[in-house]
């Protein structure tokens, strides 16, 4: 069977530097003892070194003619290949509801995606390793304070630890991508539970960064019923700062503040109207 031809569609860069692939491959181990699953597999390039570890390996491919080539040429795979969309599947199923190492040559369209998917099922993914574009890699691994830091790295960096590993040129792959790709890794973390309603955490840090330019004073207020909120909510000095100058912990004093203002105003209009629902019952029971 012929080589499998790069699907734009599908934003495939093959890997070809079998040097790099091994370096990937390699990037599981400081996660041993538990199943592999790789996205994204294509011609098998890293899928060659990551069967040579001691442990279970299943692949997802979305593409047919990709398939059929792991199937070809990967005879030891029966039964592992899993053809489907990544994103569309239930993780609890794929290795009977046990933990894995996720890893993979993430197509660069959908690897925030993918994030994202891990971040549902973190419970489940201990360890996520791969390659992606490295503007993404460097905004996922910024600290706070950095211009990159953003959304991806307060979500991420809640759960988990990450770490930049190196960087990959663009003539290893066909056809090369336009841009520079990096290797990273991310460990989860002790944090068992957020000191906050991480649902609304979520949306707090998703609705200032969506204005990183300005001030909490100015991003939060959408939050809020105009003309509800407190004479003093804006008045601490945490809302004078941008979203790319808090950490961590103080996203989840932030998240607590506005849960307070929020409950407070859903009282005050209850005991204004107490047949008015108050559009923040769900955010207080998220």
């Amino acid at each position: 069977m012929k080589k499998v031809r790069p699907k734009k569609n599908l934003g495939q860069h093959f890997l070809i530097d079998l040097n790099v692939a091994k370096a990937i491959a390699d990037t599981v181990d400081a996660c041993p003892g538990i199943p592999v699953l790789e996205v994204g597999p294509g011609m098998g390039v890293l899928t060659q070194y990551l069967m040579e570890k001691p442990r279970e390996l299943n692949v997802v491919e979305i593409d047919r003619e990709s398939v059929a080539y792991l199937h070809q040429h990967f005879p030891m795979l029966d039964g592992r290949v899993v053809e489907g969309d990544f994103l569309r599947m239930d993780l609890e199923k794929l290795f009977d509801g046990r933990q894995f190492v996720l890893t993979g040559n993430y197509p660069y369209d959908i690897s925030t995606q993918i994030f994202f998917k891990m971040l549902e099922y973190k419970h489940l993914i201990p360890c996520c390793t791969g390659m992606i574009q490295r503007e993404v890699a460097q905004r996922i691994a910024s600290p706070a304070g950095n211009k990159a830091y953003g959304i991806l790295s307060v979500l991420i960096q809640a759960w988990y630890d990450v770490e930049y590993l190196f960087t990959v040129d663009e003539h290893v792959f066909n056809p090369p991508p336009k841009v520079k790709s990096a290797v990273i890794r991310m460990t989860r973390n002790n944090v068992e539970h957020l000191d906050c309603n991480e649902v609304l955490f979520q949306r707090v840090v998703k609705t200032v960064f969506n204005q990183r330019r300005k001030m909490l004073r100015v991003s939060l207020r959408q939050l809020f019923p105009q003309g509800q909120i407190s004479d003093t909510f804006f008045q601490s000095d945490i809302m004078t700062r941008r979203p790319e100058q808090l950490s961590i912990q103080e996203f989840v004093e932030l998240t607590n503040r506005v849960e307070a203002e929020q409950k407070q105003i859903q009282t005050n209009l209850c005991n204004t109207n107490p047949k008015e629902e108050s559009q923040y019952e769900g955010d207080s029971e998220s």
